[in-house]
């Protein structure tokens, strides 16, 4: 599903973000990529969304070299994922509804199914009620429930969570990651990034944790402890 072989990533001639690192995650799972800022959790994230090249090393996510890709694949390539950040990322000048259908426009979904599946994400994250409030007008905690309906309403194989809790208060933090579990449990291969300690070490996933730019420990049903 998601294979990184001997990976590394230099921004600058011999300072390597990510060093060498090999990875597996298969169809189905639910991981956490945890470790300290610089660790290179952000830009495993970015290699696989394929918005960076790695330096040496090969990445291929559902069955797809991401090095042979042609530029004009990239966007057929990333129908397949399901992307949440920290910072929400909605399109403030359009209602919720809004902000979910313009995820299925880009990929040519004809008009009768946008007016089936945006209300089903909405209902999944329960905000069914909310599809004509703006992005001002919600919280914290239900913006990002709008954007994990954005995530999922093209039902894609694989879910890329960035720190989807960084901006949100504990409550709403568990919320979210229930949200996660859910899709996971539909399918869905899920991978978060994440600095919150409680939450890995609460609900038993499998836990990578890195540390300046490598895989220091790979744990089933791993904790998380930030300290040295």
């Amino acid at each position: 599903m998601i294979e990184l072989n001997e990976v590394t990533k230099e921004y600058s001639k011999g300072v390597a973000a990510l060093n060498g690192v090999t990875l597996k995650i298969e169809q189905g799972e639910f991981v956490f990529i945890v470790g300290d800022s610089g660790s290179g959790k952000s830009t495993l994230i970015r290699l696989i969304m394929k918005e960076l090249e790695p330096t040496s090393g090969t990445i291929v996510v559902n069955g797809q070299n991401l090095e042979r890709l042609k530029h004009k694949q990239i966007p057929m390539y990333r129908r397949g994922l399901g992307v949440v950040f920290q910072d929400f990322r909605l399109l403030k000048d359009r209602n919720i509804y809004e902000n979910i259908a313009f995820a299925q426009r880009v990929v040519e979904t004809s008009p009768r199914i946008i007016k089936k599946k945006v209300p089903a994400a909405l209902s999944l994250v329960g905000l069914a009620q909310k599809y004509k409030s703006y992005p001002k007008e919600l919280s914290g905690g239900e913006q990002q429930r709008v954007a994990i309906a954005r995530a999922i309403v093209n039902e894609p194989a694989i879910l890329l969570a960035d720190e989807p809790t960084g901006n949100l208060d504990p409550t709403n933090s568990w919320e979210i990651m229930k949200l996660l579990e859910e899709a996971n449990e539909r399918g869905t291969t899920v991978l978060v990034v994440t600095h919150n300690q409680e939450i890995v070490n609460e609900m038993r996933k499998r836990v990578v944790t890195m540390k300046k730019g490598v895989i220091v420990s790979d744990e089933q049903k791993g904790g998380y402890n930030n300290e040295d």
